[in-house]
């Protein structure tokens, strides 16, 4: 199958579509026809590998000869996954693809013609939507990712469980955080800037310590609602998995102490690990106690590994509240205490 490309000049900014893939064959099965299909002057698909055993690189190779592969020798999660992979892609934007996407025939130009129109502008995301609800916004992602003031990652279109209808209420191009590693679009020279991901994390916020690293050198994420893709979610780790879990809570409290200025990481990280302890009670009362244990796991590597993370730090962090995308109070008390579960009843400073 060919991959079509539009009538526009080869001058086009050259695009790398990069599949990360662990057993996810029934996945490309799925979804790589729609990936295919993608109009775009400059473009080559990318299939990496992380040591799969059900077959997945001999569908890719019989059935797309076009999309090149590239295999890990073992699976090195996400964050070391995509690091490994894309020291063997040569393009001037890297889009980081999760393998249950389903993708829209025109969904990278407006991101592409929105990241060239600002230098700052390191990261972009499209409209995350369900690929099951195609109504509904996604969980891991929606319209652009925020954090509140003790680090909650949060979506536009989506608080907690609360996952809102699309009737185009976040129709506008606008500065976030950070951006879904479903649909993550970089250009390349900030992603080698940084080094990549955080191999360390494994999976699950990798892609916010990142965004983080970037804005804190004062580069902008973006999110584009002009291109949508659709997302199954939970493809690789579902939701009811005790290590998704622990991974969340570990690696939001690493990311925390990485990028946090020093006059206000340990305060917050202090008072987030006590609302963290909400979060068990919780489990302890519903009867899931591999996940409360999983939180306590996740402290205890977090407390072990306090001398080894803070070797992280950069010299340059921003005063927190000073970024954009953040919401400077706690979305735990706005949502479950004032019942406010909906992105516009929110106060979002803009910068």
């Amino acid at each position: 199958m060919e991959i079509r490309t539009a009538n526009k000049s080869t001058m086009s900014p050259s695009v790398a579509i990069v599949i990360l893939n662990w057993n996810g064959k029934k996945w490309l099965e799925k979804f790589l026809p729609s990936v295919v299909k993608s109009v775009y002057p400059n473009l080559q698909i990318v299939v990496g590998d992380n040591c799969s055993n059900d077959n997945s690189v001999d569908f890719v190779q019989t059935n797309y000869p076009q999309i090149k592969i590239i295999k890990n020798q073992q699976n090195l999660g996400f964050a070391g996954g995509y690091n490994s992979i894309l020291k063997n892609v040569d393009a001037d934007y890297y889009i980081l693809l999760n393998s249950d996407v389903e993708v829209t025939e025109n969904w990278i130009q407006p991101l592409i013609d929105l990241m060239e129109s600002d230098e700052k502008i390191a990261v972009a995301q499209p409209k995350i939507k369900s690929q099951i609800e195609k109504n509904k916004f996604e969980y891991a992602g929606a319209a652009g990712g925020y954090l509140d003031t003790f680090g909650f990652p949060f979506c536009k279109g989506r608080i907690f469980h609360t996952v809102e209808n699309d009737t185009h209420q976040y129709n506008q191009i606008d500065e976030i955080f950070w951006a879904s590693g479903a649909g993550f679009f970089i250009k390349s020279k900030y992603w080698h800037l940084v080094d990549g991901l955080d191999k360390d994390l494994f999976a699950h916020m990798e892609e916010i310590d990142l965004c983080w690293r970037l804005k804190n050198l004062g580069f902008k994420i973006m999110y584009c609602p002009d291109a949508e893709i659709y997302h199954v979610g939970g493809g690789t780790l579902n939701t009811e998995n005790a290590f998704k879990t622990y991974l969340n809570f570990r690696n939001n409290l690493i990311i925390m102490q990485k990028n946090l200025a020093k006059n206000e990481a340990y305060l917050k990280i202090f008072i987030r690990m006590w609302l963290d302890l909400l979060a068990w009670f919780m489990f302890i009362a519903k009867g899931k106690f591999k996940f409360a244990w999983a939180i306590n796991k996740a402290h205890t590597y977090f407390v072990l590994n306090l001398f080894e993370t803070a070797k992280k730090r950069k010299a340059t962090q921003i005063d927190f509240k000073k970024h954009t995308g953040i919401y400077n109070s706690s979305i735990v008390w706005a949502y479950f205490v004032k019942k406010m579960h909906y992105f516009n009843k929110l106060s979002i400073a803009k910068r």
